[in-house]
């Protein structure tokens, strides 16, 4: 009799355990869902952009400043051209299948897909996961996985709820705005993890948009960290991507 009674005991136990579970897990799918719209709902709205940058570029070997000219067709191509006291110095012009690259001094231009800009930052990218981390939106689409959410007195942290990719994700997302303020990427076997912090937004046309972007990248002993201050946005006037490689260059190869 004790026996059967334990049994029904028990059972009730787990099945009432069971359905608290699922509970938890509908009001925690709602709570993600929620977060992760607005996210979207609050992004900056624009056919164009058209800026200067201040640029800071350090690693262990150099520290480098640029003011540079920046143009934007949202989901189409990003251009910039830098320059230190009025001289030019570099290019760029990157498309959805295409970054083109060339710089004065050393005479050297590269021209092919985004692995010299993935090197660079330590993370693997395309044309949206560049735009995005430039007008401040996740690098990884939030709405292709399911994400736990907890909330701390920084804002709402987002996780996958499965770690089944190589990069392992972690996006900070203000409580208020619901606007990024941290993403980490890390690939543990590979020793490498890439941070980028929004400290600061602007008001653009009653929109939100980054004022200053922190980009450190990490891998093994090597660190590289690069600021980017916006200045005079504006969204939506005519903007052309004059771009072409100058004769006489010497490629730049990927190893």
């Amino acid at each position: 009799m004790y026996k059967k009674a334990f049994t029904i005991i028990s059972i009730c136990i787990l099945l009432a355990s069971c359905g608290s579970k699922k509970k938890s897990l509908e009001i925690e799918d709602l709570a993600t869902a929620r977060v992760v719209a607005m996210h979207y709902n609050n992004e900056p709205r624009f056919k164009t952009i058209n800026s200067r940058i201040r640029l800071k570029y350090q690693d262990q070997d150099r520290s480098q400043s640029v003011t540079v000219s920046f143009r934007m067709q949202k989901d189409s191509a990003i251009w910039m051209s830098a320059q230190i006291l009025g001289i030019p110095l570099a290019k760029a012009l990157i498309t959805k299948n295409r970054v083109s690259y060339y710089e004065k001094i050393g005479k050297t231009y590269f021209d092919g897909d985004f692995s010299l800009l993935s090197k660079w930052l330590g993370t693997p990218l395309d044309y949206q996961k560049l735009q995005n981390l430039l007008i401040g939106q996740s690098i990884y689409d939030l709405r292709e996985q399911r994400y736990k959410l907890t909330e701390s007195a920084r804002g709402y942290q987002l996780v996958p709820s499965l770690e089944l990719d190589i990069i392992k994700k972690i996006i900070l997302m203000d409580s208020k705005t619901f606007k990024a303020i941290a993403e980490q990427f890390s690939q543990e076997k590979e020793n490498r993890n890439v941070t980028v912090t929004y400290s600061k937004y602007q008001s653009v046309e009653n929109q939100l948009f980054p004022e200053d972007i922190k980009i450190i990248a990490n891998e093994t002993t090597k660190s590289t960290q690069i600021d980017i201050s916006y200045r005079s946005v504006s969204f939506d006037d005519p903007v052309s991507f004059p771009f072409e490689i100058p004769a006489g260059y010497d490629e730049i190869v990927i190893e």
